[in-house]
């Protein structure tokens, strides 16, 4: 019995070690706008499934028809008690053609991935829904942490990377005029590119369960 313990120990500190040794590479995506370049750094090894859906929709150009069309600033949250700042885009319609299955839902308390300014996140419904839509944070949302009140449920929401350049780009697209939480003109993507030949070769040795 005691040999079992040790041999269980001694397999799972070679797992540790070889995920240590062998990581994923954190992929960068650039997110071409109307107002410039979004550049988000992914990482692949705290939250598998939401970069792997991501990359996707960018290695097979879903995002083509793509937009930011939401802006949520302390102004236009009447109705909400915790307030948040972001701007979110994708493909607006959950029905959309380009839309790919919804995902797990990876919780910042699994991943430890917060929302901090500049993170790069999910949007969803309830937990398990998330598709194509995402969004920016502008200044640090605990809000939307896991056990964060800004949804009942207490999930939070499914941060996966996070802007390394272009800040300035986000900050204009969230005070860009608005109706509501709604830009008017949305501002459109114009591309969306990895620095891979092909993105989800940062996947080469690991692929996702079916849920």
């Amino acid at each position: 019995m005691m040999n079992m313990k040790i041999s269980t120990a001694f397999v799972g500190v070679l797992l540790l070690l070889f995920t240590a040794c062998h990581p994923i590479k954190k992929p960068t995506v650039t997110i071409q706008t109307e107002m410039g370049n979004i550049v988000v750094e992914l990482y692949p090894n705290q939250a598998p499934y939401t970069v792997y859906n991501f990359l996707k929709y960018v290695d097979e150009n879903r995002y083509k028809d793509a937009s930011f069309y939401r802006t949520v600033t302390l102004d236009n949250q009447p109705g909400d008690s915790i307030k948040i700042e972001v701007i979110q885009g994708g493909l607006y319609d959950d029905n959309s053609p380009q839309a790919l299955p919804p995902i797990n839902h990876e919780t910042t308390k699994k991943t430890g991935i917060k929302h901090l300014d500049g993170t790069i996140s999910m949007a969803r419904n309830k937990p398990g829904t998330a598709t194509s839509e995402f969004f920016i944070c502008i200044g640090d949302q605990p809000a939307l942490d896991y056990g964060g009140k800004r949804n009942p449920d207490g999930q939070g929401f499914a941060a996966f990377g996070r802007v390394i350049k272009g800040m300035d780009v986000v900050n204009k697209i969230h005070k860009a005029p608005s109706k509501g939480q709604m830009l008017t003109p949305p501002i459109k993507i114009l591309g969306m590119h990895g620095n891979r030949e092909h993105l989800l070769k940062v996947f080469e040795n690991w692929a996702p369960e079916k849920k």
